[in-house]
């Protein structure tokens, strides 16, 4: 299997590129974020989804680990082939995706080509118990993704993510603030306090305040 590809791009397309490694050209389909950092005679490293059928392989590049991830993800979905899979990934970030998620927000999700109300509520449905795994393992400095179980919709802990995320933070490193916030505080702590302490872990060392219950 082919998971990665480094050479020169030989051309681009309308959803693919051609990828030139050692004089080889390899054809390789992706979304619109990804095609828009590649530019043809530039060097280009991509990583690679290789998806083997009886008639044909085909080969799947993305500019970082992260989107390679979320594809794989929005394809289990029942009714989400790679062609709306790609299209999503070119309308919305892997942030907007988790957060679209997490925030049940299928307005957000039906922006893509092919997605309509009703897959939009099944990707919600079956992903939101699993992207906060992803997130986790993201964010810098997070601790390990097992440690901590992800936030279902509507908790404090998710409540707290969105309010950060209101703020400016990016999901994934809001989602990892709030998580370790709730790990040290204990599982009574609100949502105020998790807001609160979650803004004092991504404040840099110096700058936080008391933890909850100091002086």
């Amino acid at each position: 299997m082919i998971a990665k590809l480094k050479g020169m791009v030989d051309s681009l397309g309308d959803g693919w590129a051609v990828i030139d490694v050692g004089g080889v050209g390899y054809l390789t389909f992706c979304s619109g974020r990804t095609l828009g950092r590649l530019a043809p005679g530039e060097a280009a490293e991509v990583l690679v989804e290789t998806h083997v059928r009886e008639d044909h392989i085909h080969l799947y590049g993305f500019f970082d680990a992260l989107e390679r991830d979320w594809f794989k993800l929005l394809t289990t979905v029942q009714g989400v082939g790679v062609k709306v899979a790609l299209a999503m990934l070119t309308v919305l970030s892997p942030d907007e995706l988790f957060h679209a998620v997490v925030a049940a927000d299928e307005a957000m999700i039906t922006q893509a080509p092919g997605v309509g109300p009703k897959l939009a509520s099944r990707i919600i449905s079956e992903l939101k118990d699993k992207v906060g795994a992803m997130a986790l393992a993201s964010a810098p400095g997070a601790v390990e993704a097992g440690d901590i179980s992800p936030a279902p919709p509507g908790s404090p802990v998710a409540d707290a993510t969105s309010a950060l995320v209101n703020l400016g933070y990016r999901p994934s490193e809001a989602l990892a603030a709030v998580s370790r916030a709730a790990g040290r505080i204990g599982g009574d702590a609100g949502v105020e306090i998790l807001i609160r302490e979650g803004l004092g872990e991504l404040a840099p060392a110096d700058a936080r305040g008391p933890a909850v219950g100091g002086a």
